[in-house]
């Protein structure tokens, strides 16, 4: 069924076309989530061969979500290219500290702006919405001192516009589940290294195998925390997917596995932070 824009959605999307279309061209930092392919979307529409998709391939970016990206830029026909910035060879992404992000994303958009300059395009832009600004998201520091644009923000969108245009342009992430890198699933202090960070990947995607579709397994130490929303919790904690679930986290390497009485939430390591503060 086609979906119709309010007169205040429809403007805001137009808001967003006249941006992009001033910059002339665009390089999108593409994970393949709602937000970067909304954004992909429109300024391929604006912008065509003037906009190209960057996607970071590195350990923290699950293969589903590559393949993804690759998909819906190749069905469209957008230029799209891959980038592997070592975030490991940065001491402080490594430790994990509470800016781990700023160390990530700051390395990422060095590289998209290195890839943008070599291929003639003259902005780089990124995905984040007027609903991340409430949260703590020291990435945002990087783009703003890299001067990488945020169209979607400038726009005033907020993550269910973004939901409702990308329904009403029948783009198939309308409805997908948030996703963030899996660095963002541990706990901050502990070392970040590409075995944990297989173990998650690996313990997620059986999670969505077995229908979880909107997930976090937390790692802390050798304790898996898993969080699905709480209307899902009973089923994760019966029988018969329980006992499932728990030998294949053991076969991983977890040593515990636990859920979440709380239920999924974003940013719930960002907790963290204020009761390390108190």
């Amino acid at each position: 069924m086609k979906v119709s824009l309010t007169e205040d959605l429809q403007k805001k999307l137009e808001d967003l076309k006249d941006h992009i279309r001033g910059l002339g061209s665009l390089a999108v930092g593409f994970s393949g989530g709602v937000d970067s392919t909304f954004l992909l979307a429109v300024a391929h529409e604006v912008l065509g061969d003037g906009v190209i998709a960057v996607t970071e391939a590195d350990a923290s970016v699950p293969g589903r979500e590559l393949d993804e990206a690759r998909f819906f830029c190749e069905e469209r026909g957008i230029r799209h290219i891959t980038c592997n910035v070592d975030p490991f060879k940065e001491e402080e992404y490594r430790q994990n500290g509470p800016d781990r992000c700023y160390f990530c994303k700051k390395g990422i958009f060095t590289e998209i702006k290195r890839i943008a300059e070599e291929n003639g395009i003259a902005y780089v832009a990124e995905g984040s919405n007027v609903d991340d600004m409430g949260d703590y998201r020291p990435g945002l520091r990087a783009v703003e001192e890299l001067s990488v644009k945020s169209p979607l923000r400038e726009a005033g969108l907020t993550k269910s516009d973004i939901r409702l245009i990308s329904k009403a342009m029948e783009l198939p992430t309308w409805s997908k589940p948030a996703y963030a890198c899996l660095a963002s699933r541990f706990v901050y202090g502990e070392e970040i290294n590409e075995k944990k960070l297989r173990m998650i990947d690996q313990a997620e995607q059986f999670l969505i195998e077995h229908g979880f579709l909107e997930e976090r397994v937390r790692i802390h130490g050798n304790i898996a925390r898993i969080e699905v929303p709480a209307k899902d919790i009973p089923r994760l904690a019966s029988d018969e997917v329980r006992g499932v679930i728990y030998e294949r986290f053991k076969e991983l390497g977890f040593m515990f596995v636990t859920i979440d009485m709380r239920g999924y939430r974003r940013g719930s390591m960002n907790e963290t932070i204020k009761h390390t503060s108190e």
